[in-house]
């Protein structure tokens, strides 16, 4: 099989990606010409896309079979009127594994109070108050996809009790699963630490707000690493004022980089960490970009297409 591959995820992408994608292609089985700049339009089988990248007009693009986005997320893409063809989010194992890696180190901190130790040290020997274990430390995590999945599962390993809530119905592993409106005011009732990783639809855009944050345990922490508009900002940080939420570790904001003179970055409750949760990783993200050209060229179905009508 012979097909023409566009990487249009942007030219400060490339180099990431210069030796590992026709690594991967070759693996698979095909016979790739990857251009970038400027190809003719009409020749492209397949476009490797990124938010920011070289194209905003898909039209053009007769013959391509997919897009295939390098990012988790495509609320940046999915949107847009001219892209008719297959859209696949990016499911890479290696972002996949720094989510969870993430997800668990920062809910341990919470769970084991570590900040006190680590940013308190003052000469005063305090060990009165100990943290409970793990199993009796409830832990919600909020969308159930890919990543999500996969974090609730290492928490339930570690024996946390983890509730999951989406936003249809779904059964996992380890984990007592919720949906619907009420799903999501049993399960923040219950949750001390609520871990946020659901796209970012019209429906789930502040879904934490005023009322769903005073649902939660009075000190409960909230961990972020999915999308910053998932959170209501001035809610929060009236939450955090009141101690009603007793921290924040947040990963995403609506405005990135985060401007200086936002309220979080002076918050005593409040952990910014500069979208470093997880990330598109070139050696594996290219296998799977591979894989779905062989699907395509095989007439097989593409791995992780968007359903336009849900956003992701």
């Amino acid at each position: 099989m012979s097909v023409t591959v566009y990487f249009a995820a942007g030219r400060l992408l490339w180099p990431e990606y210069e030796a590992h994608l026709p690594e991967a292609l070759r693996e698979a089985g095909i016979d790739a010409t990857i251009r970038h700049g400027a190809p003719d339009p009409a020749a492209v089988d397949y476009i490797v896309f990124a938010p920011g990248g070289d194209i905003t007009d898909f039209s053009p693009f007769v013959n391509c079979k997919a897009v295939l986005n390098l990012w988790a997320g495509v609320e940046k893409i999915v949107g847009n009127p001219t892209l008719t063809q297959p859209l696949a989010r990016m499911v890479d194992p290696g972002l996949t594994e720094g989510m969870v890696e993430y997800v668990v180190g920062h809910v341990l901190r919470h769970h084991l109070g570590m900040d006190a130790h680590i940013l308190g040290q003052d000469g005063v020997w305090r060990n009165e108050v100990l943290p409970p274990i793990a199993r009796e430390r409830p832990v919600a995590v909020l969308g159930l996809g890919a990543l999500g999945q996969a974090a609730a599962q290492a928490l339930a390993a570690l024996n946390f009790p983890v509730m999951g809530w989406s936003r249809s119905a779904k059964t996992v592993r380890g984990m007592d699963c919720h949906s619907g409106e009420a799903g999501l005011a049993r399960v923040l009732g219950k949750a001390e630490i609520v871990v946020l990783l659901l796209p970012l639809t019209p429906d789930t855009t502040n879904l934490m707000d005023a009322g769903r944050l005073a649902l939660m345990p009075e000190g409960a922490f909230i961990v972020n690493p999915g999308r910053g508009a998932l959170i209501d900002d001035d809610a929060l940080l009236a939450a955090l004022d009141t101690g009603r939420i007793g921290h924040a570790t947040l990963d995403v904001f609506r405005t990135e980089p985060l401007p200086p003179d936002h309220p979080f970055w002076a918050h005593p409750r409040v952990t910014v960490t500069p979208h470093i949760a997880a990330d598109t990783r070139a050696v594996t993200a290219a296998r799977v970009v591979a894989e779905n050209i062989r699907r395509g060229e095989a007439g097989e179905p593409f791995l992780h297409l968007v359903d336009r009508a849900r956003g992701y």
